[in-house]
C-alpha cells in the first residue's frame, strides 16, 4: 500500500487568478470537426446556414467559455475574403494542409455567428503563412469595426450589422513548423518582424485587442528555444500574448507515462516564462508576457521505427516526401462516421486532459489562455445524428464550475515514480522524468463565493491511496462534499446509447475534523474535495 498523502493549502500562498479563457477549445475543419459536427445541412436541427443546433446547444450547455478557430495548419492557406457573402459567389480552394477540398460553406461570418450562437468567445487565428499585413487590416475591419467603410458596411450588407467584437486575435499559426504553409522556420527574425508590424497594424484598427505571437510549437523542435527568443526580441513590445502548441506522444498501453505527461507541459511553460521574463529585462519592458497555451493534447499511439544518425533530416521527411498517387478528400457532412475512442475506454483520456488543466492552474498567474485540442467532442461528441457527452466532460466541466477565483499553491507529500526517457518515432523523443508526484493536485479558492476547491488525481494505476487535506489554514472552513470519478472497467466509454457508463459519484465516507478531511482516493481517479470558507 502507498504511503498516506498529505495535502495542505493555505490561504496566504496565492499563485494568481484564474481566467475562464484557460478552459477554451479549438475547432480546425480537419475531418468531421466541422463538417459533420457543425455543420450538416441535412442534419433534422440544422439551421438555414447548415449549423447543427443539437451541437450548438450542447456547446451551450456546457459553458465553454472561449474556442480558438478557424484553424489551424488549414489557416495558413486559407483566404478569408473567399469566404464571406452569397453562398454561390464563395470559391472552394484545396486545403494544402489537410489534403482536403474546403467548399468555404463554413466560412468567417458562419464561424462567428456559431460562436455567438454556442455563447462562446471566438479567439481568431489570421493568416500570416499566405498572408499579408492588408489582409489581416481589412479581416479586423470587417470584423470589429462599427461601420464607414468598405470592409465594416460590407459585413453590414452581408447580414452583420452590428461588430463581432473579437478580443483576442492569433498572429498566424505555428509559424516554425516545417510543415506550415509559408513557414518561418528558417527566419525567426522575419516573422518577429512581420508579428509586429501585423500586431500595430490591427491595433490601430482596434486598440481594444490583444494580439498572440507564436513561439516554438512544440519543446521538441530542433530550434527550441533559439527560435523563440529571436521573435520575442522582435515583438514583444506589441504582443499581449504568446502562442504555444503541444501534443505529447506515449506509446500505446503505456500508462504511468501517460498519467505523468503533463511534466513535459509543465517543463514547456517553466521554460517560456523564463524566456520570456529575460526579454522583458532585456528590453527593459514594465510588461509581464502572459501565455496562451492554445493547442495541446496527448496521444497513445503504435511505437514507430526509429532511424539514428540523420538528426533534423527526420523532421523534414515526411513533408518532403511527395506522394505521386496521393488525393485530396471531399468530405460529405451528411456521410458522418463514428468517431472511434483512441486507445480505448475513456477515463485515461478524462485524467489526461484535467491533468494538463490543473498544470495550468498551477500557473494561473501567467497561463491566461488554454485551448484543448478535443475539447468539442469531449464536450459534445457526436455521429451523423445524435450528440452526448464523453467521461472527459465531467472533469473539464468541474473545473470550469470550481475552478475560479484565485489558484492556489498547494504542499504535496507522497510516494513518487520515475518515467524512463523514451522515443515513441523518429520526431517524438522524450528525456526522462524523476520524482513524478502519483498524487497530482491543484486548487482555485472563490472569494465571492466563499468556496475552496481542491482538485486531486491519483495516478497510481495499482492502488488506491489514503489522503489528508489539510485547510485548517483557512479558519472556520466547512466540508461540503469530495466528489470522485473512477472505474474498474478501463475499456468503458460513454456512448449515446449508454451516456453514464463512467460519471461522477459523491463519495459519503470522506470525514472532516478540525480543519482536515481524511478519505481515501481511487486508482486511477478525479477527485474533487469541496470547502466552504
Amino acid at each position: 500500500m502507498p504511503k498516506k498523502a498529505k495535502v495542505t493549502v493555505h490561504p496566504a500562498y496565492e499563485i494568481g487568478e484564474i481566467s475562464p479563457r484557460v478552459y477554451a477549445g479549438f475547432l480546425e475543419p480537419i475531418g468531421n470537426m466541422v463538417n459533420g459536427s457543425m455543420f450538416n445541412p441535412k442534419h433534422p436541427t440544422a439551421d438555414e446556414k447548415g449549423l447543427r443546433h443539437d451541437f450548438i446547444d450542447a456547446i451551450k450547455a456546457s459553458g465553454l467559455p472561449a474556442t480558438r478557430l478557424p484553424g489551424g495548419n488549414y489557416v495558413s492557406g486559407w483566404d478569408w475574403k473567399d469566404s464571406i457573402g452569397p453562398m454561390d459567389k464563395r470559391k472552394a480552394h484545396l486545403d494544402l494542409a489537410w489534403h482536403q477540398y474546403y467548399t468555404n460553406e463554413v466560412g468567417h461570418d458562419e464561424y462567428l455567428q456559431w460562436a455567438e450562437m454556442a455563447n462562446t468567445e471566438a479567439l481568431y487565428t489570421i493568416n500570416l503563412g499566405t498572408g499579408n499585413i492588408n489582409d489581416a487590416i481589412s479581416c479586423i475591419e470587417y470584423t470589429n469595426h462599427q461601420g464607414g467603410t468598405y470592409w465594416s458596411d460590407l459585413r453590414s450588407e452581408y447580414g452583420h450589422k452590428d461588430p463581432y467584437g473579437v478580443k483576442v486575435w492569433y498572429l498566424g499559426n505555428e509559424m516554425d513548423g516545417y510543415w506550415q504553409i509559408g513557414s518561418y522556420k528558417n527566419d525567426p527574425r522575419g516573422y518577429g518582424l512581420l508579428a509586429n508590424e501585423v500586431s500595430k497594424a490591427m491595433k490601430w484598427v482596434d486598440p481594444k485587442i490583444e494580439t498572440a505571437a507564436c513561439v516554438s510549437c512544440s519543446p521538441n523542435m530542433y530550434h527550441y528555444p533559439d527560435w523563440d527568443m529571436q521573435v520575442l526580441k522582435e515583438c514583444y513590445h506589441s504582443v499581449d500574448y504568446i502562442s504555444m502548441h503541444h501534443y505529447q506522444s506515449v506509446v500505446l498501453g503505456d500508462i504511468p507515462t501517460y498519467m505523468g505527461a503533463s511534466r513535459y507541459f509543465e517543463d514547456y511553460i517553466n521554460t517560456e516564462i523564463a524566456l520570456c521574463d529575460f526579454m522583458q529585462a532585456k528590453l527593459k519592458s514594465d510588461k509581464k508576457m502572459m501565455l496562451s497555451f492554445d493547442e495541446y493534447g496527448t496521444m497513445m499511439r503504435p511505437k514507430g521505427d526509429v532511424h539514428y544518425g540523420r538528426y533534423e533530416y527526420l523532421h523534414y521527411r515526411n513533408n518532403y516526401n511527395f506522394n505521386p498517387n496521393a488525393t485530396y478528400v471531399r468530405h460529405d457532412p451528411s456521410n458522418m462516421p463514428k468517431r472511434p475512442f483512441r486507445g480505448g475506454g475513456d477515463m485515461l483520456g478524462a485524467l489526461n486532459n484535467a491533468s494538463i488543466l490543473m498544470t495550468f492552474l498551477r500557473h494561473a498567474d501567467r497561463v491566461k489562455i488554454g485551448c484543448m485540442t478535443g475539447a468539442l467532442h469531449v464536450l459534445a461528441a457526436c455521429d451523423g445524428e445524435h450528440v452526448w457527452s464523453t467521461a472527459a466532460a465531467h472533469p473539464y466541466k468541474q473545473l470550469m464550475q470550481y475552478g475560479r477565483g484565485t489558484s492556489m499553491r498547494t504542499s504535496v507529500e507522497c510516494d513518487t515514480y520515475d518515467i524512463p526517457s523514451y522515443i515513441v518515432d523518429d520526431t517524438n523523443q522524450y528525456y526522462e522524468q524523476e520524482g513524478v508526484d502519483f498524487i497530482e493536485t491543484a486548487a482555485a479558492y472563490d472569494k465571492e463565493k466563499g468556496e475552496l476547491n481542491i482538485f486531486v488525481i491519483n495516478r497510481n494505476w495499482e492502488a488506491s491511496n489514503d489522503i489528508e487535506l489539510d485547510v485548517s489554514g483557512f479558519e472556520g472552513a466547512s466540508f461540503i462534499e469530495h466528489i470522485e470519478m473512477f472505474t474498474e472497467d478501463m475499456e468503458a466509454a460513454n456512448t449515446y446509447e449508454n451516456p453514464d457508463a463512467i460519471k461522477p459519484v459523491i463519495n459519503t465516507e470522506t470525514k472532516f475534523e478540525n480543519g482536515r478531511v481524511n478519505g481515501n482516493v481511487k486508482s486511477l481517479s478525479w477527485n474533487v474535495f469541496r470547502f466552504k470558507v
